[in-house]
C-alpha cells in the first residue's frame, strides 16, 4: 500500500471519528443540559493529559531529532492553536444556538472549498482537474443529504447562526492550511500536541472569564461521555488526520473530510434515533464517490 493511500485511509477514518463528536455533544445537550463553554472545556481538559504525556515521551525518546521551536515557529503555533481547536469549535458550538444541525453541517462543510481557494491564493497551489470534480461531486452529495431538512423559513436568527458557522468553517480552513505548512517542519505528532495544548489553555481562559458554574457540578454520565469524546473523537482522530495531511496534503485531506457530515447522519440515526431519508442515503453514496476519486488520484510527488 502506498503512502498516499495510507494517508487517504487515515484522514477518512479520522474524519468519521471526529464526526462522532457532534453526536456526543448533542446527547449531552439533550439529556444533561451542559452549556457550550463548559462542555468544550471538559473535552479539552480530558484530552490535554494524553497530548502532554505523548509529547513528553516523544521528546524524551529522541531529543536530538526534536529541536526546540524558534520564536517564529512558536508564534505560528499559537496562531494555529487559536484558529484550530479553539475558535473553530467555539464558533461552531455558538452557531448551533441559532440554526439546526442540518443547516450547520451544510455551511460548515464548505471548508474544503475554502482550503483549496486559500491555498491557491496564498501559496500558489494549482487546483487540479480531479480536485475540481471531487469538490463538485462531494458537495452535491452533501447538499442532497441535507436539502429535505433545511426548512429555512423555520430557522431562528438564521443569518446570525449561519455567519457564526461560516466563521467556524473559515477558521478551520486556516488551521488546515497552517498545519500543511508546519507539519513538515516539526513533525505531525509534535504539531498536534502543541496545537491541542495551546487550544486547551485558550479554552480554559475563556471558561474562567465566563464565570460559569464549577466543572465538577455535573452528573457522572457527563464526565464519562466527555472522556469518550476526548479519547475517541479528539485525541486518536487528531493524530490520524495530522499524519494523513503529511502524506496527502491539506487540500486533499479537506476534501476527503467531507465524509464527516454524512457520517454524522448515520451515527445520529443509530444513537439519537434521528430519521434518515432516501435523500441522505443517496447523498452518502455520492460523497463516497467523490472520496473514492481522491483516493485513486496518483500522487505525482511520490
Amino acid at each position: 500500500m502506498s503512502s498516499y493511500i495510507k494517508g487517504v485511509i487515515l484522514v477518512f477514518i479520522g474524519s468519521v471519528a471526529f464526526a462522532g463528536k457532534a453526536v456526543l455533544v448533542r446527547y449531552n445537550y439533550i439529556h444533561y443540559h451542559v452549556d457550550t463553554v463548559s462542555l468544550l472545556a471538559l473535552r479539552m481538559l480530558f484530552s490535554a493529559p494524553f497530548y502532554a504525556v505523548i509529547l513528553w515521551y516523544k521528546q524524551r525518546q529522541n531529543p536530538t531529532n526534536n529541536p526546540q521551536l524558534s520564536f517564529k515557529q512558536w508564534v505560528a503555533m499559537a496562531g494555529i492553536g487559536l484558529v484550530g481547536y479553539y475558535l473553530a469549535a467555539f464558533f461552531d458550538f455558538w452557531g448551533l444556538n441559532y440554526v439546526t444541525a442540518s443547516v450547520e453541517r451544510l455551511i460548515l462543510f464548505i471548508y474544503p472549498t475554502l482550503v483549496v481557494i486559500l491555498s491557491a491564493i496564498f501559496f500558489k497551489k494549482v487546483i487540479t482537474n480531479i480536485q475540481y470534480w471531487a469538490l463538485v461531486i462531494t458537495y452535491v452529495g452533501v447538499l442532497g443529504s441535507f436539502v429535505p431538512d433545511l426548512q429555512l423559513g423555520m430557522q431562528k436568527d438564521l443569518l446570525i447562526g449561519s455567519f457564526l458557522v461560516f466563521l467556524s468553517a473559515l477558521t478551520y480552513a486556516l488551521y488546515l492550511i497552517g498545519s500543511g505548512e508546519m507539519i513538515p517542519k516539526i513533525g505531525s505528532l509534535r504539531f498536534t500536541c502543541y496545537a491541542m495544548l495551546i487550544s486547551t489553555v485558550m479554552v480554559m481562559i475563556h471558561f474562567v472569564l465566563s464565570k460559569l458554574p464549577s466543572l465538577g457540578s455535573y452528573q457522572w454520565q457527563v464526565y464519562v461521555l466527555s472522556v469518550v469524546m476526548a479519547l475517541f473523537t479528539t485525541v486518536i482522530p487528531s493524530f490520524m488526520i495530522s499524519d494523513g495531511i503529511k502524506r496527502i496534503g491539506s487540500s486533499n485531506a479537506s476534501i476527503i473530510g467531507s465524509i464527516g457530515p454524512v457520517a454524522t447522519i448515520v451515527m445520529a440515526y443509530f444513537f439519537l434515533d434521528e430519521a434518515i431519508s432516501i435523500w441522505q442515503i443517496a447523498g452518502t453514496l455520492v460523497v463516497l464517490a467523490g472520496v473514492l476519486m481522491i483516493s485513486m488520484k496518483k500522487n505525482a510527488s511520490k
